[in-house]
């Protein structure tokens, strides 16, 4: 065999080298340069998301060179049918987005929850963002999938009536706890209650927010018993949450003097007391000082109020038990009354005529 001829049969295999050889040095550089440069002309922007998205098209964009380069050196052989390069390049073409789709979502729901973490009632980052991270994956390669399948004649129609017929018997028979999935993504998402919150339902609950699950909700009350409510009733139910909109909570005493009392001095009484207890106090807020005043002429007492602020919701409690008791001793030292329900009956006199 002549040098010619062995060069004429070894050109097709040259020519097909160069062509993927070409390919992949170009998806080469893609890869390591172009989408380089492109992604450090995204850091200048105010957003991460263009750098994100960037950065998932890094890899099936250059992949899809590389294969174009395959495809044109596949079509330099004559014995391979046209039909069967058409199919694999559809199928290969089809991978590709996925990988690139899939890509696309996850990076996108990590910068989601990257600018999220600074939002501490909205809890997206370690509830919502991985499952629907993760069904979003699933359903792109479920698409892909019966594309593939379609793009090599197979026959997907009875496949997606199936699916359909076993996805609707499986939300029928799951339906209380989709009720109470899509409400707790609805309390999760809205962020009206987060762990550790002291709430109060419409049903006399009270107590502190343990954790807000996607099927319940679990709230411990004063009593340490643990009470679960699922997130179907508890996005319907009247909540007060007395966290917010600041965990720092009113203590307010109702009480009352009789009618012979000096109202000055019951007064300074209890100013003097409310400062001395806010400023001796830490689960009071200092800043916020201590009202009084008389509210009404009551049946047995001349009626009043005072209050201040506690910390939360627990050091109300404390505060308003310490209150009552220095009311009360100051009022008996200084000879203050308190006065029990009165009531005078003043009974007209009648003359009784003798009977003749």
């Amino acid at each position: 065999m002549t040098y010619d001829m062995l060069l004429m049969d070894l050109t097709p295999l040259i020519i097909i080298a160069s062509i993927i050889l070409s390919a992949l040095i170009m998806g080469i550089l893609v890869y390591k340069w172009f989408f380089r440069v492109l992604i450090k002309i995204s850091h200048s922007t105010d957003t991460e998301l263009d750098d994100a998205l960037l950065k998932s098209l890094r890899l099936p964009f250059s992949g899809l060179i590389v294969l174009g380069g395959i495809y044109v050196a596949a079509l330099y052989f004559s014995n391979i049918p046209q039909a069967i390069l058409n199919k694999t390049l559809s199928v290969l073409l089809i991978f590709f987005l996925i990988l690139a789709f899939s890509r696309l979502i996850v990076n996108a729901f990590d910068w989601y929850a990257k600018s999220s973490q600074g939002n501490a009632r909205t809890p997206v980052n370690s509830k919502l963002i991985p499952i629907g991270r993760r069904a979003s994956v699933i359903i792109i390669y479920i698409i892909g999938t019966l594309l593939i399948f379609d793009t090599l004649g197979i026959n997907i129609s009875p496949l997606i009536a199936g699916l359909g017929l076993s996805g609707l018997a499986v939300a029928l028979a799951i339906q209380p706890t989709l009720t109470d999935l899509f409400a707790g993504t609805y309390v999760i998402t809205e962020g009206s209650v987060a762990s550790g919150d002291y709430i109060e339902l419409d049903n006399g609950i009270s107590g502190y927010v343990v954790a807000v699950g996607w099927r319940s909700t679990k709230v411990r009350t004063v009593m340490n018993n643990l009470v679960i409510v699922p997130n179907s009733k508890f996005a319907e139910t009247v909540i007060t949450n007395y966290n917010e909109p600041r965990s720092s909570l009113n203590v307010i005493v109702e009480c009352g003097v009789s009618y012979d009392s000096d109202l000055q001095e019951v007064e300074r009484i209890c100013r003097e007391i409310m400062t001395v207890l806010v400023e001796e106090n830490d689960l009071a807020v200092k800043d916020f000082g201590s009202y009084f005043a008389f509210s009404n002429f009551g049946e047995s007492n001349i009626d009043f109020w005072m209050f201040i602020q506690a910390k939360d919701r627990l050091a109300s409690f404390t505060l308003k038990s310490e209150l009552i008791k220095r009311i009360h001793d100051a009022f008996n030292e200084n000879s203050i009354v308190i006065n029990y329900p009165v009531r005078t009956i003043q009974i007209e006199s009648t003359r009784l005529e003798p009977v003749e």
